[in-house]
């Protein structure tokens, strides 16, 4: 069972944030410029929330609201739910899906390490069925070691 640290091993650790005072156009600009759907919003080094395109889509531009004008603080979820390095992908699966949510940052202690979306644990978990099927085709063609 696939781990969230082995995951963050593959993809890497990097965190795009930003801090609560910046505007949501500048969180808009960043989210194109780093090609993520989310970035994390930090105020004093602490994780304060997560602002994504479905909060600009939803909070700003049905409400018809501009994004030069507004803070990333008024858009953003909080607080966050958040997994750490030893969870499995079936547990991100599991807060993933019962809150419909697409980002979960990745906290160790009241350190933050990593951010997994949907699409890394997706990747996972199609990797680890991909290998199980290998195998067993490996075991049923008597590919397997004696």
């Amino acid at each position: 069972m696939e781990t969230v640290r082995s995951m963050l091993r593959h993809k890497g650790s990097e965190i795009f944030w930003l801090a609560p005072e910046a505007t949501v156009y500048d969180a808009v600009a960043m989210m194109a410029d780093k090609s993520v759907g989310a970035l994390l919003v930090l105020s004093g080094g602490k994780l304060a929330g997560i602002v994504s395109e479905r909060d600009y889509a939803r909070k700003v531009i049905l409400k018809g609201k501009h994004s030069h004008e507004m803070q990333v603080k008024e858009i953003m979820t909080s607080p966050v739910f958040t997994v750490s390095p030893s969870h499995s992908v079936e547990d991100c699966m599991r807060v993933i899906t019962s809150h419909r949510i697409r980002h979960l940052p990745v906290m160790e202690g009241d350190a933050l390490v990593g951010m997994v979306s949907i699409g890394d644990v997706v990747r996972s978990i199609i990797s680890a069925q991909a290998h199980a099927i290998d195998q067993l085709s490996g075991y049923i063609e008597g590919r397997y070691p004696a």
